[in-house]
């Protein structure tokens, strides 16, 4: 079915977060690397990740960690808070 990165607790909410990485200086290519069709597998997993544990009741939010890794230096991380909704039939067929 796929793979959640992390899913992590922020208060009330339940937070998804898609981790990206390549190699190169700008964390904006991993980060824009997460199209509607990865957002869309993201939002399935997250929909069967609630029903699972039976977490439907609490908000969800949707993060990207984008990790850029420069030739010789060190990572560049940025953390894309909010980074995305879910679509508005959850990705799933109605």
């Amino acid at each position: 079915m796929g793979e959640l990165d992390i899913v992590a607790l922020d208060g009330a909410t339940l937070v998804f977060v898609e981790v990206r990485s390549t190699s190169g200086p700008d964390p904006l290519v991993p980060a824009a690397s997460v199209d509607r069709e990865k957002q869309a597998r993201v939002a399935r997993m997250a929909i069967w990740f609630r029903r699972r544990h039976r977490l439907e009741a609490l908000d969800c939010r949707f993060d990207v960690l984008a990790i850029a890794w420069p030739p010789g230096g060190d990572p560049v991380v940025e953390h894309h808070r909010d980074a995305f909704d879910m679509p508005a039939h959850g990705g799933m067929d109605p």
